[in-house]
C-alpha cells in the first residue's frame, strides 16, 4: 500500500486486527466503518496487528488480513505496526505504573480465582470478576514466590487507580467521548484487570491506549463489544498523561439468531468469500452485504 500524504493535525484512524483467526463480515463491517470515516473527514488510515497472544498469532493470518482489506478495496497507510515487535515500549508503560504503586503481582490460577467467585459477580465480558486474592501479598511473599519461578500476572489496583486518576482531573470526573456527548466512565466494573500477561509484558488494555497514543490516533471506530473497555482505557489514558481520542463505537454483525461473529464460531470468512468467486460488488447483491453495507445509523460528520 502507498503512504497517504500526511498534514498537520490531520485526523488519524485506524484498524487493529488480530491476526488468531480469519477475518469474517463484522471486521469487515468494523474496518470499512474506521476506513470511510478517515475517508470523509480527509484523514489518514492506519492498520496496527494485533499479535500480542504468542499462543494464537500466526503469520499467515496476518497475510490474510491483508488480501482481506485488499480485496474490500481499503488502502492504509506502511510500514504497518506489529505490536509483538514493541514489547519494550508496553514494558515501559507497565514499569510507569509499578511506580506509581499501582500494579502488583498475582500468581493465583485460573482455577483458584473461579473457585474464589463461584456465583460471584462478573465483569461486562461476563469473566469473574477478579476477587483480590493477592492484593495484599507482603513484600517478602511476593520476593520468594518470584525467586521460586512462580508465573504471574500484573494486575492494576483499580481503587488506587481511581484516587490517583481523580487527583490528576483535579477532581473531575472520569470521562470520554462518544461521538458529541460526554460519558461517564466506570472502570470499578471490571476489577483490577491484568496489564501484563503471563507470556507477555502487555495485554490488550495497556497496548492498545500505548499505540494509539504514539501513532497520534484521533479517532477510535470500533465496534460495541468494545464500549465498556473505554472505561479502562481512558483510566489507562489519564494514569499514563496519554491524549484522549474521540470514540466511535459501530453496531455489530449478528447472525439470524442474534449472536455475533466470531472466528472462534468459524462463522464465514472473507476468505471464502473471496475463494467462491465472490466481489464486494457481486456480494452487494446478497442480503449479508446489504446488511453489512447499510448506511451507519449515526452521523459521523462532527467527528
Amino acid at each position: 500500500m502507498t503512504d497517504i500524504l500526511r498534514r498537520p493535525h490531520q485526523p488519524v484512524l485506524r484498524f487493529a486486527p488480530s491476526p488468531n483467526g480469519e477475518l469474517h463480515l463484522g471486521h469487515a463491517l468494523s474496518a470499512l466503518v474506521g476506513y470511510e470515516t478517515a475517508r470523509r473527514l480527509g484523514g489518514r488510515f492506519l492498520l496496527r496487528i494485533d499479535d500480542i497472544d504468542p499462543g494464537r498469532s500466526r503469520r499467515a493470518f496476518t497475510e490474510s488480513i491483508f488480501r482481506d482489506l485488499d480485496w474490500l478495496g481499503i488502502r492504509w497507510e506502511t510500514p504497518v505496526l506489529h505490536q509483538s515487535q514493541h514489547w519494550a515500549t508496553y514494558r515501559d508503560a507497565a514499569t510507569r505504573l509499578e511506580a506509581m504503586g499501582l500494579l502488583y503481582p498475582c500468581f493465583a490460577t485460573r482455577a483458584e480465582i473461579l473457585a474464589a467467585t463461584h456465583n460471584g459477580p462478573r465483569d461486562p465480558d461476563g469473566a469473574p470478576l477478579y476477587p483480590g486474592l493477592h492484593r495484599g501479598l507482603t513484600r517478602a511473599e511476593i520476593k520468594r514466590r518470584k525467586d521460586a519461578g512462580d508465573p504471574h500476572v500484573m494486575r492494576l489496583d483499580v481503587a488506587k487507580a481511581l484516587a490517583q486518576a481523580r487527583t490528576r482531573l483535579q477532581g473531575g470526573c472520569l470521562e470520554f467521548t462518544e461521538r458529541a456527548q460526554r460519558v461517564r466512565t466506570d472502570p470499578a466494573r471490571w476489577g483490577d484487570v491484568a496489564l501484563q500477561r503471563k507470556d507477555t509484558p502487555t495485554s490488550y488494555h495497556l497496548s492498545v491506549v500505548v499505540d494509539d497514543a504514539r501513532q497520534g490516533v484521533t479517532h477510535v471506530t470500533r465496534g460495541l463489544d468494545l464500549y465498556a473497555a473505554t472505561d479502562v482505557h481512558r483510566l489507562l489514558q489519564v494514569l499514563l498523561d496519554l491524549p484522549e481520542p474521540v470514540y466511535a463505537h459501530h453496531r455489530l454483525i449478528t447472525d439470524a439468531g442474534g449472536r455475533k461473529l466470531a472466528k472462534s464460531a468459524r462463522d464465514t470468512s472473507l476468505r471464502q468469500l473471496r475463494e467462491a468467486g465472490v466481489t464486494p460488488p457481486t456480494c452487494a447483491a446478497s442480503s449479508t452485504w446489504r446488511a453489512l453495507c447499510t448506511p451507519w445509523p449515526c452521523r459521523l460528520d462532527h467527528l
